[in-house]
């Protein structure tokens, strides 16, 4: 039996893209290994030790868990909103009128996701693949 690390299980998950005007980041990843990426831009490490870290009370959670449990308040939800953030996920959804349930991949701003409470997404079975942030709006903080 191979002995996998949890690095190497959440590797597909564990990504930084960029395009002209969108920074993209893997959910898998945590802030503390954000921070330490070579590839993560400064703005984005300084946001993060600034604005994230401190809200969290010194937990290392994942992107995904943090954004899954997010309620819309506090100081980190505002700095993720002023980015313009989107969550792309996939959700499972049933079609047809036998009810076969397959994976859609979604995107949606971070203000309509934070709307369907940890519940919902748990009987949506919602799995956050990434999050995009606006690079010019990152230019502002």
């Amino acid at each position: 039996m191979i002995n996998m690390t949890e690095y190497e299980k959440n590797r597909d998950y564990k990504y930084i893209m960029q395009e002209l005007s969108t920074l993209y980041i893997g959910a898998k990843y945590t802030y503390e290994e954000l921070i330490a990426e070579e590839e993560v831009p400064f703005k984005v490490k300084k946001m993060i030790n600034t604005y994230v870290k401190p809200e969290l009370e010194g937990e290392d959670l994942s992107i995904e868990s943090h954004f899954y449990y997010m309620d819309g308040s506090g100081f980190a939800y505002q700095t993720f909103l002023q980015l313009k953030t989107k969550v792309r996920f996939s959700i499972l959804e049933k079609k047809g009128k036998k009810q076969e349930a397959s994976y859609v991949t979604k995107v949606m701003k971070l203000q309509d996701f934070i709307k369907m409470t940890p519940q919902e997404k748990e009987d949506k079975g919602v799995l956050i693949q990434e999050i995009g942030m606006s690079k010019l709006a990152m230019m502002m903080l």
